[in-house]
């Protein structure tokens, strides 16, 4: 007899990236990568502030690379090269290989600070 799956539950299992690229995309991903600081509470709570690795960068956030373990819709502050901060939440949890986690953030207010938090343009999704 062969096993079938109820759609619900099928659905929870597709990853946040199999999610995100099945709807459009508020902004192009670059595929550049840039030192952050990154600062926030991890999942048991502590208070920490860290260097970290932004990658695939668009207008409304990045993945980030950390050893630490944040919790999804906890918010962080991100700090670029210049010592401009924006505030971010942990929108999903992307990987976990030896320790380093990537974490997709998105940026919690679209003001002139977080358009140019990157210091580069974006070209239209």
């Amino acid at each position: 007899m062969p096993k079938h799956h109820s759609p619900a539950r099928s659905a929870a299992h597709i990853s946040p990236l199999l999610r995100n690229s099945l709807g459009k995309r508020r902004s192009t991903r670059m595929g550049l990568h840039a030192a952050v600081g990154l600062s926030g509470h991890d999942r048991h709570k502590a208070s920490f502030t860290t260097d970290a690795k932004a990658t695939n960068l668009n207008k409304h956030g990045a993945a980030v690379q950390l050893q630490r373990e944040l919790p999804v819709g906890s918010t962080i502050t991100l700090r670029n090269k210049l010592g401009v901060q924006v505030s971010a939440r942990v929108v999903s949890q992307i990987s976990a290989v030896e320790g380093l986690r990537t974490y997709g953030v998105e940026f919690l207010v679209q003001d002139e600070q977080a358009k140019q938090f990157w210091g580069i343009s974006f070209p239209s999704a």
